[in-house]
């Protein structure tokens, strides 16, 4: 029986469980990650970004400022997320760019705000940010950071 550190995987529900995907179709590689909207797992996903921005040789700078962007998009969504939803994130990762996209169900609607003091960093440290529901209901942001030319540091 295949177990996960021990806990058979019949015995975490099904809502509570991480998938990690990685389908590599196009030039770029994507990485995505679902996981339950829930602030007790972002842990995962800023540790995520922080590993992924690396392989991309981001500075620290960057990889930091990234982290924190991924982790303001991810509280933003799940202030207005439904109760037992998922947060999903989708890397797409280029030579010099990540672009990420999260997700979360909303209820009635719930849409981040453009004009918060969130918003304002979030765009600081991601260079490009949008946000827009989907037509399945969901809130989206997207951000895009680029490497700096100069190299690693």
């Amino acid at each position: 029986m295949s177990t996960t550190e021990g806990i058979p995987p019949q015995a975490i529900p099904a809502d509570r469980r991480v998938s990690l995907m990685a389908p590599i179709e196009t030039g770029q590689d994507v990485v995505t990650v679902r996981l339950p909207a829930d602030p007790a797992y972002l842990a995962v996903l800023r540790t995520t970004t922080a590993s992924l921005a690396a392989r991309l040789d981001f500075t620290l700078d960057e990889i930091e400022d990234l982290r924190i962007a991924v982790d303001e998009a991810c509280c933003l969504l799940l202030a207005g997320a439904q109760s037992g939803s998922d947060l999903s994130c989708s890397f797409e990762l280029a030579s010099d760019t990540i672009a990420v996209t999260v997700s979360a169900a909303s209820g009635a609607g719930h849409s981040p705000s453009r004009d918060s003091f969130a918003w304002t960093v979030l765009s600081a440290l991601a260079g490009q940010v949008d946000t827009w529901s989907d037509s399945d209901g969901r809130s989206v942001i997207a951000l895009t950071k680029q490497r700096a030319r100069g190299g690693s540091a």
